[in-house]
């Protein structure tokens, strides 16, 4: 396995200019391992099943036993190191400095050019799945310069499903530079970004429970398939889950506040509206879209669809509006003060695994079936089909925009010799004849041209003061003269 399951931007300039190296100590990594072991004996006292099946497989042994088979050299087993846990500590050497003998390049300039994140730097989170490993690589991208590499990266203890960026740390009063993880498991993990080598997240959202540890149970009971961080109230963070709730999390004690349960399938898509900042949209395997007011904790409206949620989206043109893509090929545009699609298209032959409206104007859909997809919606009429290719990526698992040039992106897929790939959409003619010769441009694009028609209105003014100025002494010498 070799596979991109999700991925997102980090904006310009928020990301330290030199990330942090974590240096962990001999005996803080062994508190660490046997904090680890700790939580991993007390899953296995809690597992009822596991313990059934233990007792079957010693009377299976001893039945083999009798009969004179020791396949695995049983009899010799209490002979064995009782410790079943790899000893990390001997993988590591540390001597008094602090610096690893190992290393025999003295050269130790930690910020070299490729280390140093500079300011018109775009951050790319993508969870990599390679063989049994699961991975967040945090990517640079310069568009200025066309390079796109990996800065550092985190090994994850559990396969990823859904990211999500955030700033809210409430360890720090400044913002932060976070990513909030659900995976197979369901607990939401939290890393700090700016933490190179670091072991554990920031923190954790959820907790399983333990007999042993006479812990109960804080969050949900199975996995993580979307979050959404509230960017208006910035200490909420949405999570919907296989287990079929979906819960608010006050990021200020971690702990979940309100549980909205009125699903009959797992939550696949959450969205939060970008002006009502307690309106979320939510997709759901049971064929509906849902909109909940979060302050009433009440369901507003609900739409059926053709099949099974994968991805909701506001359209931020007009919030009135909203899409849907489906598991049977399907994207389906809502206006949410009715009660049925204004339009309904089948985009692909495949799940509609990406939905994106960019910041330009574009609808971009990618599908299992492999194929991207380029719309134009501006309106609210049926969206236009501008182009579409097949990049080799396999099936494209997810896409994302970047958040500074909504004519980039980044899409993953399955392929296991190529599965990610960042596109430039102005490099195809069809797209770039449509939009940027009508002039309709990036935001970015927009700003700058805001930004030079005040620089040219401030010039007008300057120059009409200094015209008003010149004339009024020109006046005032000729009344002299006279």
């Amino acid at each position: 396995m070799n596979v991109i399951p999700c991925i997102t931007w980090v904006r310009r300039g928020v990301a330290a200019a030199v990330p942090e190296r974590v240096e962990l100590k001999a005996d803080e990594l062994e508190q660490i391992i046997k904090e680890t072991q700790s939580a991993l004996e007390d899953e296995d006292s809690d597992e009822e099943a596991s313990s059934s099946n233990t007792k079957s497989n010693i009377k299976n042994t001893e039945e083999s036993l009798a009969a004179g088979i020791d396949e695995y050299n049983f009899q010799a087993y209490d002979d064995e190191n009782g410790d079943m846990y790899c000893n990390l500590t001997t993988l590591a050497s540390f001597e008094v400095d602090g610096k690893d003998p190992f290393i025999t390049n003295d050269d130790e300039d930690s910020e070299k050019e490729d280390d140093i994140i500079k300011a018109d730097d775009n951050l790319v989170l993508i969870g990599h799945v390679e063989g049994d490993a699961s991975i967040l690589e945090v990517h640079v991208y310069n568009e200025r310069e066309g390079s796109f590499y990996c800065h550092h990266d985190i090994l994850l203890p559990s396969f990823p499903l859904c990211i999500e960026w955030l700033n809210y740390d409430f360890a720090d009063t400044k913002p932060g530079n976070l990513c909030a993880i659900g995976n197979m498991t369901p607990i939401i993990e939290v890393w700090d970004l700016d933490l190179i080598d670091c072991l554990e997240p920031a923190y954790k959202l959820g907790c399983k429970p333990s007999k042993k540890k006479k812990k109960k149970r804080v969050g949900h009971r199975d996995a993580v398939l979307d979050i959404a961080w509230n960017q208006n109230y910035m200490h909420v963070l949405a999570s919907g889950s296989v287990d079929q709730t979906v819960l608010l999390w006050d990021l200020e004690n971690c702990k979940p506040v309100t549980k909205l349960d009125s699903f009959n399938e797992k939550i696949q898509a959450l969205k939060w509206h970008p002006q009502e900042t307690h309106r979320l949209l939510t997709g759901c395997a049971d064929k509906l879209v849902r909109l909940f007011d979060c302050k009433e904790e009440t369901l507003v409206q609900s739409w059926e669809v053709s099949g099974e949620v994968e991805r909701v989206l506001w359209n931020h043109y007009d919030p009135n509006y909203c899409i849907a893509s489906t598991d049977n090929g399907y994207i389906e545009y809502f206006d949410v003060r009715g009660d049925k699609p204004l339009w309904q298209i089948k985009a692909h032959e495949k799940e509609v695994t990406g939905l994106s409206l960019s910041t330009s104007g574009l609808l971009v859909t990618c599908s299992n079936d492999g194929i991207m997809k380029i719309w134009d919606l501006l309106d609210q009429t049926v969206p236009i089909l501008i182009s579409e290719r097949s990049n080799n990526l396999g099936a494209i698992q997810c896409l994302a925009s970047n958040p500074d040039n909504g004519f980039i992106f980044v899409v993953g897929g399955d392929n296991k010799a190529n599965n990610i790939k960042m596109l430039d959409l102005r490099e195809i003619p069809t797209v770039r004849e449509r939009f940027a010769d009508a002039g309709r441009v990036a935001s970015n694009s927009v700003m700058e041209f805001k930004q030079e028609i005040m620089d040219v209105a401030n010039d007008m003014e300057d120059m009409e003061i200094e015209n008003l100025e010149s004339s009024s002494v020109q006046i005032k010498k000729e009344k002299e003269e006279t």
